[in-house]
């Protein structure tokens, strides 16, 4: 057998297309999941029992129904109900949905484990609830989950890639049309292996450097 990674390569305009709308797609739905699940881990750790239960309703639907099936749902299911959609907006809700059903229980972990002291203390200063949310318990929260936010952002990236069945022109979409007109599959797939690998390592470097700076500080 006689490799030709030369007859994928000569698309490298598909691939870095593909490799384009991966970043966008994760970086999108990074920022708006992370929002949602600050939001929803507030929710269900100080919210009334009404709110609570329907942040956790969401919660376990999303943590126990596959990515997949979520994507189909909202790109071919709710035209059914008259919304319709573009592959591209379908692919954000369906990712945002998903990172921020899993990092609620992620951050929510965080928040469970900051100390009682801590917050009585910023109580006693006259702060607010929100203003004790936001400066005295979120910060420390991330900086102790931030680890497995990271990882899971990761995974939502990585999960991109069934974007393509809807049409996406995500990395996955891009590798697959080209061994479609070239028959070089093997080729085509290890060389989209080899950037998802390094889009991957590049995105947990990102974070762990970012995290600090942006989120919760050293």
């Amino acid at each position: 057998m006689e490799f030709d990674f030369g007859a994928v390569l000569v698309d490298w305009p598909l691939l870095a297309k593909g490799v384009a709308w991966t970043i966008g797609l994760t970086a999108i739905a990074t920022l708006i999941g992370m929002a949602v699940g600050v939001a929803c881990a507030w929710a269900r750790t100080s919210g009334g029992l009404v709110l609570r239960w329907v942040v956790g309703t969401y919660v376990e639907l999303i943590r126990n129904t596959p990515f997949i099936v979520q994507l189909f749902f909202i790109f071919f299911g709710l035209p059914a109900a008259g919304v319709k959609l573009t592959p591209e907006t379908a692919s954000i809700i369906a990712m945002v949905a998903n990172l921020g059903a899993y990092s609620t229980e992620i951050i929510r972990a965080g928040i469970e484990a900051t100390p009682k002291g801590q917050i009585e203390a910023a109580v006693s200063l006259a702060l607010n609830k929100m203003q004790v949310f936001m400066r005295v318990v979120l910060p420390p929260a991330l900086k102790k989950v931030w680890p497995s936010m990271v990882s899971q952002i990761i995974i939502v990236m990585l999960g991109s890639a069934v974007c393509g069945q809807i049409s996406v022109e995500e990395l996955s979409y891009a590798a697959n049309l080209i061994q479609s007109r070239n028959f070089r599959a093997f080729e085509a797939f290890i060389i989209a292996t080899l950037i998802y690998l390094a889009l991957s390592v590049g995105l947990r470097r990102l974070l762990n450097w970012a995290g600090p700076r942006f989120f919760f500080g050293r």
